[in-house]
């Protein structure tokens, strides 16, 4: 075995240790100069490679995301067949990353130069943030954003504020100090655009403002009779609707009041039982005062018809006054007597007074009988 070396490295196996010896236990020549390192006593990695190659290193994140090119040993990402990984190719073996960047770029170029305006809409157009024009419906073209941009609003539907939302609680004094539950709608909508996004900056809010603060004042001016009963509704509507455009028009709101409808007026919950007993008692005081009036006319029309009718007969009286009378007295000897069962006869031989009561009730058909003639039998 003398000259085999190990194959874990150091030295012969044999006898070459004289060898070794000779140069210097520390490895060095016989001056002190070594030519090579100290060889490394022990065993050796046998899969590390022999000779002089350089060592191995790890894989830095360059080499893992470059591009592995099969035509080109060790890749790269230089000359013809870089460029971004994952993207195929095209015939030329160029990139198709230009021509998408290109069509994305024209696509929102297109897209945000053209605008479709709807047929109840305007557009505000901004160039780099301050206004522009204003386009109307229909087709129109701007310049792609960012350079302008446009903000498309519905100006001609109305749009329609209850105040107060919900079921809440909204509590107005009127003129004799009392205080009234107001609910009511305002029905509004843009007249200029321009105003509406640059002059106040949030308009929905500021209507509903401006119509609470005209509602107050309105409703400062009437009774609370008037209010709970509605003679005045109408013209606190009609007040309310000219006083909020007012207002707007002064802030140039850019916004047009159609219309201002009151909902309900109730007293407060806290005393509406009492609210309804005293509009229960109004109400059955109205129904007395209507049927007096209603009497009041019926005995009026009586006593019209009674005098006219006088004054008719006494233009008869006047050209025959003999007859007249005696016709006066009959018929109201007729009226008096009509319903009287007792007859008084006058005639000779004939019994003053006749039970005709008593007759007629003995009578099977409940009909009268015969009167005889009291001048036949007192004849007789």
């Amino acid at each position: 075995m003398a000259g085999r070396r190990s194959p874990w490295g150091g030295g012969d196996a044999g006898g070459d240790k004289g060898d070794d010896d000779a140069s210097g236990e520390d490895g060095q020549d016989g001056d002190g100069k070594g030519d090579k390192p100290q060889d490394r006593r022990g065993p050796r990695n046998p899969w590390l490679p022999s000779g002089d190659a350089p060592p191995r290193r790890s894989a830095s994140i360059e080499d893992i995301f470059r591009s592995r090119d099969p035509r080109r040993p060790g890749g790269g990402s230089g000359g013809p067949g870089g460029g971004f990984p994952g993207l195929p190719q095209r015939p030329d073996g160029k990139s198709w990353l230009p021509i998408g960047i290109g069509a994305a770029v024209l696509a929102l170029v297109v897209l945000s130069s053209v605008h479709m305006i709807g047929p109840k809409e305007q557009g505000l157009v901004t160039l780099f943030g301050k206004y522009s024009r204003t386009i109307d419906s229909g087709v129109n073209f701007t310049a792609p954003w960012p350079i302008e941009q446009v903000d498309v609003e519905d100006v001609r539907s109305f749009t329609v504020d209850a105040i107060p939302e919900g079921e809440n609680e909204k509590l107005m004094l009127t003129s004799d100090k009392n205080l009234v539950d107001l609910s009511y709608l305002v029905r509004w909508n843009i007249n200029d655009l321009k105003d509406y996004k640059f002059r106040l900056a949030d308009p929905k809010e500021s209507v509903r403002e401006v119509a609470e603060a005209a509602m107050r004042a309105s409703i400062a001016q009437i009774s609370l009779n008037d209010a709970l009963s509605g003679s005045g509704r109408a013209q606190v509507e009609e007040d309310v609707r000219n006083r909020m455009q007012r207002i707007l028009d002064y802030y140039k709101a850019g916004v047009a009041i159609q219309g201002v409808e009151i909902k309900k007026a109730d007293p407060p919950a806290k005393v509406v039982s009492a609210f309804q007993q005293v509009t229960v008692a109004q109400q059955e005081a109205e129904r007395d005062r209507s049927e007096a009036r209603a009497w009041a006319q019926q005995l009026l029309a009586r006593a019209e018809g009674d005098a006219e009718s006088f004054e008719k007969v006494y233009e008869q009286y006047k050209l025959a006054p003999e007859v007249t009378k005696r016709r006066m007295y009959y018929e109201t000897m007729e009226r008096v007597l009509r319903d009287n069962d007792t007859v008084i006869s006058a005639a000779d031989g004939v019994t003053p007074y006749l039970p005709l009561s008593e007759v007629r009730k003995r009578t099977p058909d409940n009909t009268a009988a015969p009167v005889p003639d009291a001048t036949a039998s007192g004849g007789q």
